[in-house]
């Protein structure tokens, strides 16, 4: 069973990739832009609200906002390079249809983005210090 947080991650997912596409074809159609910039736009729109409802919604975070959203940056660009790695392979070394490719490398995308922005990116701040008390193996203390 998925854990209410993964359910959440999956819906702000998809909530903004409607609002980045939104932007885009704004952008496309109101405002005229280029598909460069219309898809420059969309994305960071896109990226932005991702943070702002994973951080309050989805991981109830309560950290400071400016170290959780660049985490979650850092999240953000391993999980791209995890999904292009996975269509590169698909597409250029298996030789499947690209268009399967893409779908495909939707899985480590999401799975590396869940898994980084809840260890990671909103990681509880009660849980670090508390794991940072705890002795470490070779019984010194966490700095």
């Amino acid at each position: 069973m998925l854990d209410v947080t993964a359910v959440r991650y999956i819906v702000v997912g998809l909530a903004n990739t409607l609002i980045g596409l939104f932007v885009i074809y704004m952008g496309l159609f109101a405002f005229g832009l280029g598909n460069v910039s219309a898809n420059a736009v969309g994305y960071t729109v896109g990226i932005l609200s991702s943070f702002a409802l994973n951080k309050r919604w989805t991981f109830s975070h309560e950290g400071k906002a400016l170290p959780a959203f660049i985490r979650f940056l850092v999240i953000v660009l391993l999980a791209y390079a995890a999904n292009l790695a996975t269509v590169l392979l698909a597409a250029d070394v298996l030789g499947w249809n690209r268009y399967v490719a893409q779908g495909l490398g939707v899985v480590p995308y999401v799975v590396v983005g869940y898994v980084g922005s809840r260890l990671f990116a909103f990681r509880s701040p009660a849980r670090q210090s508390a794991r940072d008390r705890l002795p470490r193996s070779d019984g010194a203390r966490r700095a």
